[in-house]
């Protein structure tokens, strides 16, 4: 079996060498990058499965170098860990909200590290055989091959998250997802986003949706559903 290569990116020798030793005992490739332009060319040179991404780098930044590789079409579905001592609920969300498909602070236990590496990779082989069908629904159509929106023909620019939860509630129609199911099904568990970042994402949502926002409904003490 080819084994899964993962990229770490950070500046301190020590984080580096304690990332390389535990991936490498569970059987991962593991590349090691230093600087935010080092990893950029690592990419690109060795297409990795994962990147294990600080935010703090000499150079350019990790929201940066996330920002960079979810907007190129050949890197946006690469998925990045967030390894980071920057754990303000500003930064966690900013670094979901570019894509970040974890965001873990230090220090760290690697025995969870390594579990929710684990999750992230399954999550990715999962999303690239569920739910990539084109939706059309009242008069909105979802095509997450291509990662469009089109209202009413029109299209409709939504963040990685925004999408997310669009696709995922557009798919299950009359049925109500609590703020936690819709955290768990577009980002995966165990993610430290509050139910308040859900309600903005939903806001957010509608608003960008113009009439077509009507089709996701409140269910008041509940959550969120989409109009069937």
């Amino acid at each position: 079996m080819v084994k899964q290569k993962i990229l770490v990116v950070d500046d301190e020798e020590d984080i580096l060498e304690l990332l390389k030793f535990n991936l490498s005992r569970e059987g991962y490739q593991v590349l090691c990058a230093v600087s935010g332009e080092q990893a950029l060319r690592l990419v690109r040179s060795e297409n990795p499965d994962l990147i294990m991404l600080d935010l703090m780098l000499p150079g350019i930044d990790g929201l940066e170098v996330t920002r960079r590789l979810k907007n190129d079409p050949d890197t946006k579905n690469l998925p990045i860990v967030m390894l980071t001592a920057k754990g303000e609920e500003a930064d966690i969300v900013t670094g979901l909200e570019l894509g970040a498909d974890d965001y873990i602070t230090k220090p760290f236990s690697p025995r969870i590290l390594i579990a929710r590496i684990r999750a992230v990779l399954r999550r990715r082989i999962k999303g690239q055989t569920e739910e990539t069908s084109v939706l059309r629904i009242h008069d909105i159509e979802i095509d997450p091959g291509r990662h469009e929106v089109l209202v009413n023909e029109k299209p409709v620019q939504l963040t990685f998250t925004e999408f997310g939860i669009l696709n995922y509630l557009a798919r299950r129609p009359g049925w109500v997802f609590t703020r936690f199911q819709i955290v768990e099904a577009v980002r995966g568990e165990d993610y430290p986003v509050t139910d308040r970042s859900v309600d903005v994402q939903i806001v957010g949502l509608r608003k960008k949706l113009g009439p077509a926002g009507k089709y996701i409904e409140t269910v008041r003490g509940v959550g969120y559903r989409f109009k069937e």
